[in-house]
């Protein structure tokens, strides 16, 4: 998305680019140690070609660096001098908040975390122009990093509209359907959305609710999830590991209510996920978590709902009542009419965020 905005404000774009990650679509699931030396190899020969390539472009003034770019800064920045261009850099997240913060994959204070700071620092001090999803997270890696704030600005993600389409609310005669899909990170909460259906199961007497989830996706928190799922007896719920990313459209306009993310602390207040602009684009009924990140974009009503961070039983609640609306007659046909106006982050949207961005370095 980033790319092409890019060449919405300048159609002589020229690009360097070599993908390490070519035919791995989900990053996370690769395992094995040949599968992650053929990923390493591939991934550092790509520098100096990179470097090369970079040197034979035609002059010119600003080089976007996209995500995940924190080597790729250090390793231009000199380079970028000599020709008298400045760094943009599509940060989009932090690797330290991501792996420390937010994953807790190393402690605070350990070695590891201390030189992923330092090195990540580097990067954001070589760039002249630092880009984050939102403006909430683009405050937070200012004061991360301590940097002026008016480095660091916010271009959001948006999704793809020619894949995201807007599509009717379905017509519904059975379970309201809810779909959540993701890549099981601390991030998205899925724990308190599984209590969220254990409340609901809860108070159904030992009958069905009227709802069905479906979640889709795996990852760092899959085993425990799944472990709730069958602790609590859910009877509700169809796990699916993966989707290709060209099916989610499909699934999302079979729901009838789309989920976000519910973590209750820390990245998730700062960010607006991929999905969320995807949801939008397609015209679905959404519940996710309220932060004032999420707020840049939305505000709740009929179609939005926006819950307490972590709280199952809030989540449970709202749950309930979209359903409640998606069945009552006049209730449904505001919820169709605030969910044909959600708004759509296109390219043409993210191109106007990044041009205004760009005369910062000018």
């Amino acid at each position: 998305m980033l790319t092409e905005a890019a060449r919405r404000i300048d159609p002589e774009l020229c690009m360097a680019n070599r993908n390490p990650w070519k035919g791995i679509e989900d990053k996370s699931q690769i395992t094995g140690i040949v599968a992650k030396l053929k990923v390493m190899a591939a991934w550092i020969t790509s520098y100096p070609l990179l470097l090369y390539a970079y040197l034979r472009m035609p002059k010119h003034d600003i080089v976007i660096i996209p995500y995940l770019g924190n080597i790729d800064v250090l390793l231009l920045w000199p380079f970028a001098r000599l020709r008298g261009a400045r760094i943009c850099w599509d940060m989009f997240i932090s690797v330290y908040d991501t792996v420390v913060e937010d994953r807790k994959l190393v402690l605070p204070g350990n070695w590891v975390a201390r030189l992923l700071y330092q090195f990540e620092r580097g990067s954001v001090r070589a760039a002249d122009l630092v880009l984050m999803d939102t403006c909430e997270h683009a405050r937070y890696v200012a004061h991360l990093y301590r940097v002026p704030e008016g480095k660091v600005k916010a271009v959001w993600v948006g999704a793809e509209t020619g894949l995201f389409r807007r599509t009717p609310l379905p017509i519904r005669q059975g379970p309201v359907q809810v779909l959540f899909y993701g890549q099981f990170i601390p991030l998205h909460g899925l724990e308190t959305l599984v209590g969220a259906i254990h409340v609901i199961q809860s108070t159904c007497d030992g009958q069905r609710s009227d709802l069905r989830f479906t979640i889709i996706g795996s990852g760092q928190e899959s085993a425990k999830i799944d472990r709730l799922i069958a602790k609590y007896e859910l009877r509700d719920v169809r796990r699916i590991a993966w989707v290709n990313y060209t099916d989610l459209p499909v699934a999302i306009a079979d729901a009838d209510i789309c989920l976000g993310i519910f973590a209750g602390e820390g990245k998730a207040g700062r960010v607006i996920p991929n999905k969320m602009f995807q949801i939008l684009a397609a015209g679905r009924p959404l519940i996710t978590r309220d932060s004032s990140a999420a707020r840049e974009l939305v505000q709740p009503g009929a179609a939005i709902r926006l819950v307490c961070p972590g709280d199952s039983a809030d989540l449970a609640r709202h749950l309930s009542a979209l359903a409640r609306d998606l069945r009552d007659p006049v209730a449904v046909q505001k919820v169709a009419d605030e969910a044909a106006q959600m708004p759509s982050v296109d390219v043409e949207v993210i191109a106007a965020q990044l041009r205004s961005s760009l005369e910062l370095l000018k």
